[in-house]
């Protein structure tokens, strides 16, 4: 996509949902849920990474992602988060990705800064195995967007219809949180961290 003639916010928009893309696809391969096969080795932003060759996971990350371009561009997506869930339904974890777009930034973009700073999560998350639990049986995950207001069908064109509330369950405790990264280049500021259940949560 030509982003020449786009606004700072649309600009950094595309680069925050390209990198998305590539984050949870390295996620999704991290969980381990599908055999290794079903994955290539890429390259992006100079980073080895793992991108979902089968053309129903590649599919459903990349359209969840860019359905929510406009939102990031507008700064109502507060957070994406990747949900991974046991049988019943039950959140076991989650991969957080709160984003802030300054909507009054005018300034030109450096894309090139940009994409240095999201590299880093990038080369975190390639590391971030040990703090990654194995899932049981039976797990399942999904791509969940937290928005600041609630979306208005009716006005928000086809992209609003693409979202629907979940139906998975929340927990009753506060969580425990485990910071992974955090970045601040005008106008982004984007943090990664993951939830857990607390230990009371998870003994009940």
């Amino acid at each position: 996509m030509d982003r020449k003639n786009q606004s700072p916010q649309g600009q950094t928009a595309q680069v925050v949902v390209e990198f998305l893309e590539v984050a949870i696809n390295c996620i999704v391969f991290l969980k381990g849920l599908y055999p290794t096969r079903a994955f290539e080795r890429r390259r992006y932003m100079n980073v080895v990474v793992n991108k979902a060759r089968h053309p129903q996971l590649a599919n459903y990350i990349h359209s969840s992602l860019f359905s929510l371009l406009p939102y990031i561009q507008k700064g109502l997506a507060e957070r994406v988060v990747v949900v991974f869930y046991d049988q019943d339904h039950v959140p076991m974890e989650k991969f957080v990705f709160k984003l802030t777009i300054d909507q009054s930034y005018q300034s030109s973009v450096s894309e090139t800064e940009l994409e240095f700073a999201l590299r880093a999560f990038l080369v975190k998350l390639n590391a971030a195995e040990p703090i990654a639990k194995p899932l049981p049986s039976g797990a399942n995950w999904e791509i969940t967007g937290y928005f600041r207001e609630l979306l208005s069908r009716e006005n928000e064109g086809e992209e609003a219809k693409l979202w629907v509330p979940t139906d998975t369950k929340q927990w009753m405790q506060p969580c425990s949180i485990t910071p992974i990264k955090s970045m601040d280049s005008n106008p982004l500021k984007v943090q990664l961290y993951m939830e857990h259940p607390s230990i009371t949560e998870q003994k009940v």
